[in-house]
This record gives C-alpha cells, sequence and structure tokens, in this order.
C-alpha cells in the first residue's frame, strides 16, 4: 500500500505510518516518539550507549550454540543481546549493556518476553517498524525507557531510498569495492541492516571504541534449528541461512575496519559460519566439557 501511494523510493514509510511520528533532535539530540498525537517516549543520541559502554562489549544472539557457552564470567553492561537472547537477562547475564532488536516480527510473537526481561533502565535499540509495533501492543511501555534508534541508512525514516552513490557520499560511511556492502561510523545517522540485527548492534559497538568485540550464539549455519529459548516444532521462520552471503560479507568489512580502528573481534561460537571467514575460534566462554 505505501508503495502505491508514495512510490518506490518512498515505500519504506509503511515502518512508521500512520500513526508514527519521531520529532526532530533538541540541543541534547533527545527526540520524542509520538503515537496517536501523543508523546509516548524519547530517543537518546548513540552517545548514550558509548558512555555506558567499557573496553569489551559482547554482541550475544540467540544461536543453539549459545547453550555451549558459559556467560556467568561476562562482565556487567558488557553485552548487546538480541532478540531471545533477551531470555538471558537475570539467569546467565545479570544486566546487559544494551537490547537490540529490529524486526517487527519478533515483537508480535514474543513481547511478553521482552516485557518480562527488560528492566526500564536497559538501552534498548530499536528499529523503526519495532517501536511501531510496540506502540501498536503498549505503547505504555516505551515511557522513560533508554531508546536509541536503528534507522536504515539506505531506507532512513522519513527520507527517501538511498542510492549507492549518495551513500558513497557520506564521510561516515564505508562500503566495500562493490558498493554492495557498508558500515556506518555514525549510527545517529543512520546503520547498514545486513541481513541479521547482529550486523546493526555491531555498528554501535564499534562507534563505542571499545577494545574488543566478542560475537557469541552468531551462529548463522544452523538458523533452521530452534534457538535456545524456542522448542522443537515451534521455531520461527527465518531468513538468516539465505542472507549468509550478505552477513559475512559485512562481518568481513567490520573486521577490516576494526583493524584499522584497533579493535579486535573475537567469535565465541565453535559451529559459527564465522570460522569459516577468518574469525577462529576463541573457547574464552566455553563451557569446561567443551574445551578442546
Amino acid at each position: 500500500m505505501a508503495a502505491a501511494l508514495l512510490g518506490k523510493s518512498r515505500r519504506h514509510a509503511h515502518a512508521w505510518l500512520p500513526y508514527l511520528a519521531l520529532q526532530a533532535p533538541d540541543a541534547e539530540g533527545h527526540r520524542a516518539i509520538v503515537y496517536h498525537g501523543k508523546v509516548v517516549g524519547s530517543l537518546l543520541p548513540a552517545t548514550a550507549l558509548r558512555e555506558r559502554a567499557g573496553p569489551s562489549i559482547f554482541i550475544v544472539g540467540s544461536g543453539p550454540s549459545i547453550n555451549d557457552n558459559d556467560l556467568v564470567t561476562m562482565e556487567k553492561r558488557s553485552g548487546i543481546l538480541l532478540n531471545g537472547a533477551i531470555g538471558l537477562i537475570g539467569q546467565a547475564i545479570a544486566e546487559p549493556l544494551a537490547i537490540a532488536i529490529e524486526d517487527e516480527r519478533f515483537i508480535w510473537r514474543h513481547f511478553a518476553l521482552v516485557r518480562a526481561h527488560v528492566s526500564p533502565e536497559t538501552i534498548l535499540l530499536l528499529s523503526t517498524e519495532v517501536i511501531r509495533a510496540i506502540c501498536e501492543i503498549e505503547p505504555a511501555f516505551l515511557d522513560g525507557r533508554k531508546i536509541i534508534l536503528i534507522d536504515n541508512i539506505r531506507k532512513p525514516y522519513r527520507k527517501m531510498l538511498q542510492s549507492p552513490d549518495s551513500l558513497s557520499a557520506l564521510p561516515f560511511v564505508v562500503l566495500d569495492g562493490e558498493r554492495e556492502t557498508g558500515l556506518s561510523l555514525d549510527p545517529d545517522k543512520g546503520v547498514f541492516q545486513g541481513g541479521s540485527v547482529a550486523i546493526s548492534a555491531l555498528q554501535f559497538a564499534m562507534f563505542c571504541e571499545p577494545r574488543e568485540i566478542g560475537l557469541l550464539g552468531i551462529d548463522i549455519v544452523n538458523a533452521d534449528q530452534p534457538r535456545f529459548y524456542e522448542r522443537a516444532g515451534q521455531v520461527a521462520g527465518s531468513g538468516i541461512v539465505r542472507a549468509r552471503s550478505r552477513i559475512m560479507a559485512h562481518f568481513r568489512l567490520a573486521k577490516e575496519i576494526c583493524a584499522r580502528r584497533g579493535i579486535t573481534i573475537h567469535n565465541h561460537s565453535a559451529v559459527s559460519a564465522l570460522a569459516a571467514e577468518g574469525f577462529g575460534y576463541d573457547d574464552r566462554f566455553a563451557r569446561e566439557k567443551d574445551r578442546p
């Protein structure tokens, strides 16, 4: 419907239409979230994440391999938890740095999980469509929350679809030689969505300039298997396997950029597709029974 009314260059407007509006930032970079004409929350700049982050940031996915990790030793406020990994809060992970959700389907299926596990003090990295979905379910949930926008740089909020030419001209954007893969060094101005929310979380982590970034539960090769919070026969569909080459291209580019910026990326999943892409395997979080 959005494509028919607004044209191809603005068809992504379905992410916020018809009732969601994100106001322009004030002097401190805060933006009001307005739904049905009423302010229901506020967006913070990405510096709120950087100010809370330490020298190590761990991006924690919900791949089956997360069951093989012992996360008790993970530093407080060091993990960015993706989607269903929020179920680890209060159990294996006492307090995360942030959570990241960019696919509204997760909200429609698992909002009860979000409500049950996410503290009002936890930073939320949320896409426009996820914010809209929460507004449709329970707008009061956003009140007082620490929310940072995941804005799709190719399909930005209230702007036209961006071409490779327009993106390559931006000083905070790094594109590969084919200009099909890119990363943003300034997430307040948008991030590249690369087939997995892990790619968006990675750009926020890089912005924080830690000493190291660890990847856990980012398996990719077994996305058709139950995630650690799912049961057999109740697995939600995933496009991760089909998007594997796209996801890997973003990780390879990130590795190059991080190397130049003095940031080391570690892969802590023994079964991850990352192992075949030069990331190796670091057993720091492996349970004793799983160590070589």
